[in-house]
């Protein structure tokens, strides 16, 4: 399962940067007008109406596979989170041994009592 979640993990960075490296490619919709004019049909792989369509189903197919590996990486963090809960972390539990603090409590209150402090806090030795 190790590496499963790896293989996910890297195919998520991919992705991650492909999608960065087409928003950037892309052109924003104010171009489409000098375009259509011939002005950046020149200089463009696709011509001046391929590159919309293709740049966009390909934004969207990389996007959907963005979520999807998102979604399987928060499963797989879930999972980890439920083993690490059962394998049990150390909880402090309450004894009957409590009486000699009960003994050293009632000795510090009795020395601030003598002493005429009538404060919450304990002394620091």
């Amino acid at each position: 399962m190790d590496w499963l979640e790896t293989l996910v993990v890297v195919v998520h960075v991919v992705i991650a940067v492909a999608l960065v490296g087409l928003v950037l490619i892309q052109q924003g919709k104010g171009a489409d007008a000098g375009a259509a004019f011939g002005g950046g049909a020149s200089q463009t792989v696709f011509g001046s109406q391929g590159s919309g369509s293709f740049l966009t189903r390909l934004t969207t197919i990389l996007a959907i596979v963005f979520f999807v590996t998102s979604f399987s990486l928060a499963v797989f963090a879930k999972q980890r989170a439920e083993v690490a809960g059962e394998a049990g972390i150390p909880v402090v539990e309450e004894s009957s041994e409590q009486a000699p603090v009960e003994q050293a409590a009632d000795s510090a209150e009795s020395s601030e009592a003598e002493s005429g402090k009538g404060s919450d806090l304990p002394e620091l030795e």
